[in-house]
């Protein structure tokens, strides 16, 4: 099979390499489309110190090779059964086994869900992991609720997309920040409330003037360099989700405000078979479909990624693997 690997040096090779074979419990899936996630991009760097060479990419969609199923790829492993954490098992596909930039995987039979029928490839693809992790970060984290206001940071990512899309039809007010006005506009036409530019001024206290003066009842942070702005846009009693360090993996906190104002600061990543169902149900009652910003041919994984890198795309970057 055709195969893209990252070798050493953070060289990104497109290959031929020997197919998978399924193991027990696993199945083979002749994947038709990948989807990019910023994870990959530090798989490239070598942050993650994960025996090379490997294939990256979590997301994944295409056919089961035994039962012509059409399918979505799970890209949580071994969550193991407490649903507060994963278990010391935890994994998440793409490194250190081998993902989806790839024509055919080999992966566990539970991991495999039927494709949303009225998802197409490139929407199939582009939901798994950015889509669980908002919804998880949203819903069995951030506890939101109906007409509740939430703040997502970052517009135009993967996960900040579906974060909008997901509270949106939750019936939560929507706000977003971003460098880009462009983006807002865009975020507005997805349903969000309005936004604010991060690059003008104070963006927290900004945040909290659209917000009526009070603050927002939950903060969808995944910059990382941003937690205590995030904490100064919220209510009294308001929450904070975080995951991701984006902007930088070190902050400096106001420890007062936290306790004296009662303020929530929550860690997430990724999600459980259960935030998954979760996130399928939405899917199966939404009007709406995940944003796709621009799709590649899978030998030109290096140019998805260094458009990721850019920060220009708004939604996710797809990979056609057939």
């Amino acid at each position: 099979m055709q195969a893209v690997r990252v070798h050493d040096g953070g060289a990104l090779v497109y290959e031929t390499v020997p197919d998978p074979v399924a193991g027990p419990g696993e199945v083979l899936v002749e994947l038709r489309r990948a989807a990019l996630n910023r994870r990959d991009i530090l798989v490239r760097r070598g942050v993650y110190p994960f025996p090379l060479p490997v294939v990256p990419g979590s997301d994944g969609a295409g056919v089961r090779r035994d039962t012509g199923e059409e399918v979505v790829i799970l890209p949580s492993l071994h969550w193991g059964e407490a649903e507060d954490a994963p278990g010391a098992d935890f994994q998440i596909l793409g490194g250190p086994r081998d993902g989806t930039y790839a024509e055919l995987i080999a992966i566990p039979e539970e991991n495999v869900y039927p494709r949303p029928s009225r998802l197409s490839w490139d929407e199939a693809a582009a939901f798994p992991l950015a889509g669980l992790t908002a919804w998880r970060a949203l819903f069995a984290r951030g506890g939101l609720r109906a007409g509740e206001t939430v703040l997502v940071l970052g517009a135009g990512s993967g996960v900040s997309t579906f974060a909008l899309q997901l509270a949106a039809q939750a019936g939560a007010r929507v706000l977003v920040t971003s460098s880009s006005q462009e983006k807002i506009d865009r975020a507005v036409a997805l349903g969000a409330a309005g936004g604010v530019l991060y690059g003008d001024g104070d963006w927290a206290a900004a945040a909290k003037e659209l917000a009526g003066g009070r603050g927002v009842d939950l903060v969808v942070d995944s910059v990382g360099s941003t937690w205590d702005d995030s904490l100064r846009a919220l209510r009294p009693g308001g929450r904070a989700v975080v995951f991701g360090a984006t902007g930088g993996a070190e902050v400096q906190l106001q420890v007062r405000p936290v306790y004296l104002q009662q303020l929530s600061l929550l860690g997430t990543t990724m999600g459980s078979p259960r935030d998954f169902a979760g996130l399928l149900r939405m899917l199966g009652e939404a009007s709406w479909r995940p944003e796709v910003d621009t799709v590649y041919p899978l030998s030109e994984a290096g140019s998805a990624l260094d458009r990721m890198e850019s920060g220009s795309h708004f939604g996710k970057l797809v990979l056609a693997c057939a």
